[in-house]
């Protein structure tokens, strides 16, 4: 670092990448901020500076091998700092800046035998609630909620009639005998549809939202939130409202016709139904639907993409689509996974969430294998369309795609 550039940060002041402090603090004390950077982004903690920017300078001997220590004896798993000095910052006054990117695993301070878990949050650091530590370990791919089991829940909360379908006719694979609990409960163990959990075997998360008889009674927030506007802003007065809930799996017939909606099919309807759909005949004298407004590759691609991707430890809130009169929003609860980003999801840079969902979502066909559904379907599907470019938006704990009726008037 610069002189110029820790001239830059200590004039920003603290921040969710910047501390302050005396190097007369407890190692203990260090390792909390360089444990709650490291769950974060990364950052800096600058030694021999106050809160109120004075410079104090640093005062101990030994800096170094004190800072590398602590990184060593008080925090697992350990980390390695960058350290530097900075010397003269103000005559006779030095400061060290110790630096840490973002963590791969999550990092927490080992002190008296106990750990704690610490994450930024503006300018404090501060011990994580139960609920911020399992997305932490999420985010970080150490744990996947998805498979966590449904306290409660059995395997007669899963719909029977949705399983065969799938391991049947999807999968095409021997299934038991109806009356074989045993071995049911020992292919949907395998296959993570149930948990191992002694001899209880709940549902996973996973499996009860996949094929699950009612989700919403252990899941209340697995749902879709649905809503058409007459205008272009949100309104207490709307075209329709209509909360979709259910598995997200279908239910086909013998012959592969859907007989029960899932999800996805819901909200197409739900779209389908507030939208200009035309019947039209093709070059082959074959009669079929335009979707006039927007591509039902498109409205599809982005409704699987928010149910397999989105965040299910948010258990404040549904999905929500919103239809206005002249853009299609589809709101999905949570950051985007594993450092994507909107630039990134545009060039088909991939990263699961839910492995399982994405997986029996991709099986029924609902997904590519190629994982390309962003640039190929939802973009070039929208630029082919009507010339329009859609909007990604990752807006604090939630993510935002958003579709052009028309090109907007610069």
């Amino acid at each position: 670092m610069t002189r110029t550039e820790l001239i830059e940060l200590i004039r920003n002041d603290e921040n969710s990448g910047v501390e302050f402090k005396r190097d007369t603090i407890e190692n203990r004390d260090l390792a909390k901020e360089l444990v709650a950077f490291a769950n974060l982004q990364g950052g800096y903690v600058l030694l021999g500076v106050e809160k109120d920017k004075t410079i104090l300078g640093i005062t101990r001997d030994k800096l170094e091998e004190w800072v590398m220590t602590a990184c060593r004896d008080k925090i697992r798993p350990e980390l390695i700092p960058y350290f530097e000095i900075h010397r003269d910052f103000e005559p006779g006054r030095h400061v060290a800046v110790v630096h840490v990117e973002r963590g791969w695993t999550v990092h927490h301070v080992w002190h008296n035998k106990h750990r704690t878990y610490f994450i930024r949050v503006g300018t404090q650091s501060r011990e994580a609630s139960q609920e911020e530590l399992e997305r932490l370990f999420q985010q970080r791919g150490a744990f996947r909620l998805e498979l966590r089991p449904v306290s409660g829940s059995t395997m007669k909360d899963l719909d029977r009639r949705r399983l065969v379908d799938y391991f049947a006719r999807v999968r095409q694979q021997e299934v038991p005998l109806e009356e074989n609990e045993a071995a049911w409960r020992m292919l949907l163990i395998n296959t993570e549809v149930l948990s191992e959990n002694g001899g209880n075997s709940p549902t996973t998360v996973a499996g009860l939202l996949l094929f699950g008889r009612n989700p919403n009674r252990f899941l209340p927030h697995a749902g879709i939130d649905a809503v058409a506007y007459a205008g272009s802003e949100k309104d207490y007065v709307a075209k329709e409202r209509s909360p979709l809930r259910g598995p997200i799996m279908p239910l086909r017939n013998g012959q592969g016709e859907i007989v029960e909606n899932g999800l996805v099919d819901q909200v197409i309807d739900f779209i389908r139904r507030n939208t200009v759909v035309e019947s039209r005949i093709d070059g082959k004298g074959q009669r079929g639907e335009h979707w006039k407004d927007y591509p039902l590759e498109v409205i599809r691609e982005t409704v699987v993409n928010a149910i397999a991707h989105r965040d299910y430890s948010l258990s404040a809130t549904d999905i929500e689509v919103s239809l206005y009169e002249n853009r299609l929003e589809v709101i999905s609860p949570g950051r985007l996974p594993n450092g994507i980003t909107p630039a990134r999801m545009r060039t088909g840079c991939r990263a699961a969430r839910n492995q399982l969902i994405k997986d029996v979502m991709r099986d029924y066909g609902y997904m590519e294998h190629m994982g390309m559904g962003v640039p190929r379907k939802i973009v070039r599907g929208m630029l082919d369309h009507n010339g329009t470019d859609p909007d990604f938006i990752e807006d604090g704990e939630r993510f935002i795609v958003r579709l052009w009726k028309e090109p907007r008037k610069p």
